[in-house]
């Protein structure tokens, strides 16, 4: 998976237990993430509210290969890991 289009990104803050436990699951697939802390970087959280569309309930928020998966939901990850 180390094809550009294939990249994951994990919207995330330092806090968020949510954003640690996806962050190891990617992490224990052997995926390499790029991580953006929304709170710390304003750049990564215009870019967040960009692509949910304003539609924001909270982090984490991944993005693998241009499909955004809301929160720490396992088979939505393993899906989108499967077509990305």
């Amino acid at each position: 998976m180390s094809d550009e289009s294939k990249k994951v990104i994990v919207y995330s803050t330092k806090w968020c237990a949510y954003c640690k436990m996806a962050k190891k699951y990617l992490a224990d697939k052997g995926i390499t993430i790029e991580e953006k802390n929304i709170e710390e970087d304003p750049d990564a959280h215009k870019e967040l509210m960009d692509k949910v569309g304003g539609n924001f309930r909270g982090v984490p928020v991944i993005d693998i290969g241009g499909t955004i998966v809301l929160g720490f939901d396992r088979a939505k990850i393993d899906a989108a890991l499967k077509t990305a």
